[in-house]
């Protein structure tokens, strides 16, 4: 297996991961505003232009979430399709803020990678029409 097939795989489970966990932010973050002030708000960490982006990219994949048609191969790369669109997304937020040059070199085998896997998951879309 390649470096970059192993990057692709341990951020597609990372990405998994913080997707669990983003789930749950939601309901617990809106308790907090009723019952925190902006000073005590701002002491749990800033809101920076990366983690906007982050989330950004999240909102976008489970808005692009598909309906199953109950054929499992075409479910598979409908629903991969968005994933790794936002794993494109999130290594250009990296690219746009991030400093570390091992982390920049990564996102970019990021895109190209998933970039490539995305078409080859259209091309099998458009060669296998749902009946």
């Amino acid at each position: 297996m390649t470096l970059a097939k192993k990057i692709v795989l341990l951020l597609m489970a990372a990405g998994m991961l913080l997707a669990v966990f983003l789930e749950s932010i939601p309901s617990q973050a809106q308790e907090m505003k009723h019952d925190m002030g902006a000073h005590e708000m701002r002491a749990m960490g800033a809101q920076s232009p990366s983690t906007d982006g982050y989330k950004a990219a999240m909102d976008k994949m489970h808005t692009a979430m598909i309906e199953p048609s109950g054929n499992a191969d075409v479910d598979f790369a409908r629903g991969m399709i968005p994933h790794h669109q936002a794993a494109i997304d999130m290594a250009k937020v990296e690219l746009a803020n991030g400093k570390d040059p091992e982390m920049r070199k990564m996102a970019e085998a990021v895109i190209a990678a998933q970039e490539a896997e995305i078409k080859q998951m259209q091309d099998w879309l458009a060669a296998h029409p749902v009946k």
